[in-house]
């Protein structure tokens, strides 16, 4: 099929979702907990040196390190695997100049300019759901019905079950134990923490989707 592509449809789909998700009440404490950690102290530091390298904002940089890597400094940005060296899962050989072991935000910047971030102006709601919907991957779409994506909404009432347990490998009983993107981002506008950027004009933030940046989800 095509690349999904970001359009006004697309848009509100997000939106109505991010709308009517609200956090499960047993989860709650958790996603505050994780939500408190992005933004706390040294960590928040490196986000936000991390966005001014790349122009995406800290907490989307915050959020995609949760779900890459479990917020550890010592995994790649693309998928978690050791700076040590080079990625090998998907998107492999990552970063493909330099030396390793990597500076983390030497490989958090390759990362978002792999798949296109640097370039992408629409962070608004819906705009931080897409692009996380596609560093992910779109696979979720294709199931019959579609599944929404626990790597956007695990532990929100929008997510029940359903998973790929590795790659390509799908579970309609399993259920993801990792908070979703966007269960930390209601958390983190809610309270206040952070705010997104005013998003551009439309049609300025539509990326060229990268080559790794296939229609097949990852494990979330």
């Amino acid at each position: 099929m095509p690349p999904v592509r970001f359009t006004e449809a697309l848009a509100r789909e997000y939106e109505g979702i991010f709308a009517g998700a609200a956090i499960r009440p047993e989860r709650l404490s958790e996603v505050r907990a994780g939500a408190g950690r992005l933004v706390a102290g040294e960590r928040w530091s490196r986000y936000r040196a991390v966005e001014a390298r790349t122009g995406v904002p800290a907490p989307v940089v915050g959020i995609l390190h949760s779900l890459e890597c479990g917020g550890s400094f010592a995994g790649h940005l693309h998928n978690g695997d050791p700076l040590s060296g080079r990625t090998v899962r998907v998107p492999a050989g990552r970063p493909a100049k330099g030396v390793p072991p990597f500076a983390w935000e030497d490989s958090a910047a390759d990362a978002l300019g792999l798949h296109g971030l640097d370039r992408w102006r629409d962070w608004s709601v819906a705009g931080v759901a897409y692009v996380l919907e596609r560093y992910n991957g779109f696979g979720y779409r294709n199931r019959r019905p579609p599944v929404p994506s626990p790597y956007l909404w695990s532990f929100t009432t929008a997510y029940a079950s359903g998973k790929y347990v590795a790659d390509g490998r799908w579970s309609a009983t399993a259920v993801s134990r990792q908070c979703g993107g966007m269960a930390l981002l209601r958390v983190l506008l809610e309270t206040g923490r952070v705010r997104l950027p005013e998003a551009e004009a439309q049609g300025a933030g539509r990326p060229v989707p990268a080559p790794e940046a296939g229609e097949a989800a990852r494990p979330a």
